[in-house]
């Protein structure tokens, strides 16, 4: 999986889920890098227990003009220790020195200390949380002022883009040189949006799909039909370009969250959000906010309301972050915010991590436990000072699932509760094994959760397991092993519950591209997509291949087949395609254009560092971080929108 260690999370307090911390929690420790492993065996069922990546490579530079212009990912923030930390918490413990950070399209190594102060420019966000994607998804990005996955790393001028992996003696130079610059990347999450309470386009992760049901059952694990239908023509162009927001003294600023309605194509900005036409995009309307956006629901209502969270008031060099601690409904269509609430645990507000919809409830979580609201605004449930674990985060949806910890850090238990999204009541209550310190919502229906297990992943994705729950019961229906040296996808898990991305579930199936590889073509990569049963855990055999020279991305489900993206070679467009559940007969839905310029605003934005939505035709690309450059370089632009005729 494509994700490198993500740095450790502020401790939380050893409180309630429905309720704040005690006084003083145990330091964390953070997980060593496990040893390379053999190499990957992408046609046979990974057993459990395998898992632990191979050292990655250094790429080889090919001459040119045979070499393809790298595709490189944005550049995220350096945030520095700051809001959101546990007050009264001891300061976790440093991280061990990397063994070997990979290379183009992998965030690099987190240097430094963890929990230690940084010297932070203008503007930047302080440690506390990760901030999506993309789970990614629907506006689940990295919340302004939160703490970032490691920094992916830029391509060098001749390599070939995506697919290539530094060797150990490189990563330890590379780290060094980080650790020098004192720079604590970010690695970003992409999203898709989409309406909730089943619909078929609801995702399960930044980029993944729940649901999935709908249309005519083809006898081979499938439905026969979905909305998204191949246009006569799939031909795209470009319909409009933003452009990237100014962002003054050299600060970053993130600008996570974008959806999609049948009017508009919503997007967040610099302590703004705004609306545009999803054909031309003209400004429809505009929403200012007191404070950068600091995380966002991916899910909307079926009225077209979504959440977020977002800082009180903008960064200053003397204070550069105040805190994730406003919670407020948006109206997508008329672009208002209809209310604004916090919560406070004595005296103190509480800045909350993550932020999810499900139904008609808002749900929030942190290290201070979780709260949820009714879309009239109403608190249905707020820390108690009397609970002994605490509901670190929701996964939203057609259901509402609490991550809920309990225990200390070497003593930690994660309870996955199936909760009623009205009053809090528990449905039902899946135990995980002690030792487990975070695990993730991948789907809420049915319910899929990821975790480390032991820290086998090995590449910092946060997954060496799916579990399949039954919601009903409780009892764990399978438990997938996905080796990070084989799949792609990954999820953030430590604080935002829901940052998933490169999965999708539909079909009671889980939806996995693999690992690049080389392709049949000179200097070419490739990968594919293949499907587990979520009731016995075994691949299915279905298998959906790039093709020579692109990458496959699941983006989500309509109805039972899969919406899915191909990132494509140097010198062509990229595609979305629609694989049919059952057969997983690929169908183009649309394919950009391949001329050079159009080429290079798409590759900038790659769907493991930016936000993806498609929808009847259309394609939207995103940034979620704004960020004054040191150098001057072409333009840029905040978001994309491409579509067929």
């Amino acid at each position: 999986m494509t994700q490198p260690p993500p740095p450790p999370p502020q401790q939380p307090p050893q409180g309630g889920g429905f309720g704040p911390p005690q006084d003083q929690p145990p330091q964390d420790q953070p997980p060593q890098t496990p040893p390379p492993a053999a190499g990957p065996n992408l046609g046979k069922a990974p057993e459990p227990g395998y898992g632990y990546p191979q050292a990655p490579q250094a790429p080889q530079t090919p001459q040119a003009p045979q070499t393809p212009p790298p595709a490189a990912p944005q550049t995220p923030p350096t945030p520095p220790q700051g809001y959101g930390y546990p007050q009264g918490a001891p300061a976790p413990q440093p991280p061990q020195a990397p063994q070997g950070p990979p290379g183009y399209g992998y965030p690099g190594q987190q240097p430094g200390a963890y929990g230690q102060p940084q010297q932070a420019p203008y503007g930047q966000p302080g440690y506390g949380q990760p901030g999506y994607g993309q789970q990614p998804g629907y506006g689940q990005q990295p919340g302004y002022g939160y703490p970032q996955q490691a920094m992916p790393h830029q391509p060098q001028a001749g390599q070939p883009g995506g697919g290539g992996k530094f060797n150990a003696q490189m990563a330890i130079i590379v780290a060094a040189v980080v650790a020098i610059a004192l720079i604590i990347g970010g690695g970003v999450w992409y999203a898709s949006s989409g309406k909730d309470e089943g619909r078929e386009n609801d995702t399960a992760g930044v980029s993944g799909g729940t649901g999935g049901t709908g249309g005519t059952d083809d006898g081979k694990g499938g439905t026969t039909s979905g909305k998204e239908k191949a246009p006569s023509d799939p031909s795209a162009k470009v319909l409009f370009q933003v452009p990237a927001p100014e962002v003054k003294n050299d600060s970053t600023v993130v600008v996570s969250g974008s959806w999609l309605t049948d009017k508009a194509y919503v997007k967040s900005g610099i302590a703004q959000i705004v609306g545009y036409d999803r054909d031309k995009g003209s400004e429809l309307w505009k929403l200012p906010l007191s404070g950068p956006v600091c995380q966002a629901s991916r899910h909307v209502t079926d009225d077209n309301l979504t959440a977020i969270l977002y800082q009180p008031a903008m960064p200053t060099k003397a204070d550069p972050s105040h805190g994730c601690s406003q919670i407020a409904l948006i109206d997508l269509d008329a672009g208002k915010k209809l209310w604004t609430k916090t919560v406070k645990t004595g005296d103190q507000l509480i800045n909350f991590d993550n932020i999810t919809l499900s139904g008609k409830t808002v749900a929030v979580g942190s290290t201070s436990g979780g709260a949820a609201f009714d879309v009239s605004g109403k608190l249905l449930w707020s820390p108690k000072p009397t609970d002994s674990c605490y509901d670190a985060g929701y996964g939203g949806g057609e259901k509402l699932v609490a991550v809920r910890k309990c225990g200390s850090y070497d003593q930690r238990q994660l309870h996955i509760q199936t909760i009623d999204p009205k009053s809090g009541k528990v449905i039902s209550e899946y135990k995980m094994t002690e030792g487990i310190e975070y695990a993730s919502i991948v789907s809420t229906n049915p319910l899929v959760v990821a975790a480390d297990v032991g820290d086998s992943a090995g590449d910092g994705s946060g997954i060496s397991d799916f579990f399949s729950i039954d919601s009903k019961t409780g009892k764990l229906r399978t438990r997938i092993s996905a080796p990070g040296e084989q799949f792609a996808a990954r999820c953030e898990g430590i604080t935002r519950v829901e940052a998933c991305n490169l999965l999708a579930v539909g079909n009671d199936r889980l939806y996995l591209p693999t690992e690049e590889h080389d392709g049949t073509g000179k200097y070419s990569q490739t990968n594919e997509i293949v499907a587990f049963d979520l009731a016995t855990g075994k691949q299915t055999g279905q298998r959906a291949d790039a093709g020579d020279g692109y990458t496959i991305s699941p983006l989500r489900m309509d109805g039972g087949n899969l919406i899915a993206y191909k990132r494509p070679p140097y010198d062509k467009g990229g595609q979305v395609v629609s694989i049919a559940g059952g057969s997983f007969k690929q169908t183009t839905l649309l394919q950009n254009p391949s001329t050079e310029s159009v080429r290079d605003v798409e590759t900038s934005m790659s769907p493991e560092y930016s936000e993806f939505l498609y929808a009847e035709g259309h394609l939207y690309m995103s940034k979620v971080y704004a960020s004054k450059r040191s150098t001057v370089r072409e333009k840029e632009y905040l978001a994309v929108g491409f579509g067929t005729s």
